[in-house]
């Protein structure tokens, strides 16, 4: 649903960012701003900040930010449109109508679609608790799970024969082509509509705002498979979605530990370790990856201790890793799965588990050494020059050098051996290319894209925070100045904004939908300024960040000079500008 721009920004404004996350997080006044513990990661000490002023939060642990609409966003995992839609309702802002007959006809189907779910997950939980149920509901008293447990996640039973189902959906009103694309039932020319579960324990899949989307059923008895899920439809994606999430996002364990199955999953909740979760019967994807990142940076796995677990492992590590994250593997033997662990030794011994989880890299390693016989001086060898590929893989040097100091004490490898190894693979295959130092004892000059998206940030940080400053740099300094994309554009919105008087870097979040994106555009106003002594000193340290933005921009259009036209003028333009500027008083009072 597109909305313009003008009524996100009366929505946005109508929702003061304080009160809104004060809803959610315990805040306290510190100064100018509010603090209190991120939501968005574990961490004993506030550095999760909301400004009333610039109407935004920012985490300086984690680096979430942006506006009152980013945090609906990140918090409650809301579409743009949804967290718009939320906020309207709470400040009493009327929407627009949906603007097309097609697009009311998906949201109404996507609503009969999750009331189906609904509907099908309270039959199934009432005849778990009936007499027709006993059959399941002793299969999971036998498992252990409490009756609170089972009520927590919603756990029911299908019936013998999955008619009772369909005739209960019937009564409801609902028509049988919706009962089928929800995937609670299949249509034959033969049988007509009959029921997909059968004689089953059922585990409602419910996405991050709790709503039903799916189901998994474990068969009574000796049937057929062992475990069955929905099908993937229009409102269940089961590589974006993880059993167990909604309840396990807001844990306060710095990290989730990520298994195979629902049973370990509802296991590790009841013995106290709620941040679990497992992937939908499926391999874990990138998807899901991406949506754990969300809520933090470590993922431990539990998977079973069987070679299938080790390789499902194995393949989460790379993916982990892709996605930017950690990840530990805890070892469960002598015993195959961690309800099994826990059942045999107790929550008390899972967590010391969980504290001794391996590192992944050496986890790998271990695994890779399993197919060489180091009695054998050859093997031996063989997987020393292993090793030494496989630390090719890290680009960061220190990181790198530090995993060869590791490597070599854990495996008795001579150090500096191990490092002309790695260095003759990564010369050869170019993982991981050595660092070029200056030849001289002066450092070179920093051009990185990290420093120049630094000093952009620390002008768009000050001037949001005075805007009275904008006349006195803006003949020196124009959007161009910035670099392209997400830090361009919210200058671009900045500026416009201080023409007219006023500074108001919660809007120019609003102009992107997407959370990463947003994210970034938060990022832009939440650095903290140099501290200088003295109105003097934070005037030089202001003037010289200008200086330095306008010195990027001028480097910039001179090597371009070969590929752009237009580059020979901006840069003739901004060695003049350069120079005006370094003879320019910039007075912050």
């Amino acid at each position: 649903m597109y909305y313009p721009d003008e009524l996100i920004e009366e929505i946005r404004a109508k929702n003061n960012i304080v009160d809104v996350i004060s809803g959610y997080v315990r805040l306290q006044k510190k100064g100018s701003n509010y603090f209190g513990l991120c939501p968005f990661h574990n961490e004993k000490s506030p550095s999760f900040s909301v400004s009333a002023s610039k109407q935004m939060y920012y985490c300086f642990g984690c680096g979430a930010g942006g506006n009152v609409i980013t945090f609906l966003m990140e918090y409650e995992n809301y579409s743009f449109p949804e967290a718009v839609k939320a906020l309207a309702e709470r400040a009493g802002v009327a929407l627009p109508e949906e603007d097309s007959r097609e697009m009311k006809k998906a949201r109404s189907r996507r609503a009969r679609l999750l009331a189906v779910n609904k509907d099908a997950a309270t039959f199934f939980y009432y005849l778990l608790r009936d007499r027709k149920g006993s059959v399941g509901y002793q299969y999971l008293k036998n498992r252990q799970l409490s009756d609170e447990t089972m009520q927590r996640f919603g756990l029911g039973y299908s019936g013998l024969g999955g008619g009772e189902l369909i005739r209960y959906l019937r009564s409801k009103g609902y028509e049988e082509s919706l009962i089928r694309d929800a995937g609670l039932g299949s249509i034959d020319e033969r049988r007509g509509l009959s029921g997909k579960f059968w004689n089953r324990v059922m585990f409602p899949i419910q996405d991050i705002n709790h709503r039903v989307i799916g189901f998994g059923g474990r068969v009574m008895g000796e049937g057929k498979p062992k475990y069955l899920n929905s099908p993937e439809t229009e409102i269940f994606d089961k590589s974006r979605n993880l059993y167990g999430l909604n309840h396990a996002r807001t844990s306060r364990k710095g990290s989730f530990i990520l298994c195979e199955g629902y049973m370990d999953v509802i296991a590790m909740h009841q013995a106290g370790f709620d941040q679990a979760v497992a992937s939908l019967g499926t391999a874990f994807t990138a998807g899901q990856a991406s949506l754990l990142k969300r809520y933090s940076q470590e993922v431990l796995l539990s998977y079973d201790s069987d070679g299938a677990g080790v390789n499902a492992a194995l393949r989460a590590i790379g993916i982990l890793k892709e996605a930017g994250m950690t990840g530990k593997v805890i070892n469960l033997t002598p015993y195959k799965d961690p309800d099994e662990f826990i059942k045999a030794l107790g929550a008390e011994e899972f967590q010391k588990r969980l504290d001794n989880a391996e590192n992944s890299f050496f986890f790998e390693l271990e695994q890779l050494k399993k197919g060489y016989d180091l009695q054998d001086p050859q093997g031996k060898t063989e997987f020393h020059r292993s090793v030494a590929r496989k630390l090719c893989e890290f680009s960061d040097e220190l990181e790198r050098e530090n995993y060869i100091e590791a490597a070599a004490q854990r495996y008795q490898i001579g150090f500096e051996n191990l490092r002309r190894l790695v260095g003759r693979y990564a010369a050869q295959t170019g993982l991981a290319q050595p660092v070029i130092r200056p030849k001289s004892g002066i450092a070179e000059k920093d051009t990185s894209r990290e420093k120049r998206l630094y000093n952009e940030k620390l002008l768009l940080t000050w001037l949001a925070d005075q805007p009275q400053l904008y006349p006195q740099i803006r003949r020196f300094i124009s959007p161009a100045d910035f670099s392209e994309g997400i830090s361009r554009t919210a200058a671009q919105r900045l500026f416009a904004d201080l023409e007219g008087g006023r500074a108001n870097p919660a809007a120019v979040v609003s102009m992107f939908e997407d959370e990463a994106e947003q994210r970034e555009a938060a990022s832009l106003f939440q650095v903290r300024l140099p501290q200088a002594d003295g109105p003097q000193g934070r005037e030089k340290a202001f003037h010289e960040i200008v200086c330095a933005l306008k010195r990027q921009s001028y480097e910039r259009d001179c090597a371009d000079m070969g590929t752009d036209v237009d580059a020979l003028r901006r840069a003739v333009a901004g060695k003049k500008l350069l120079e005006e500027l370094s003879k320019t008083h910039i007075s912050l009072q």
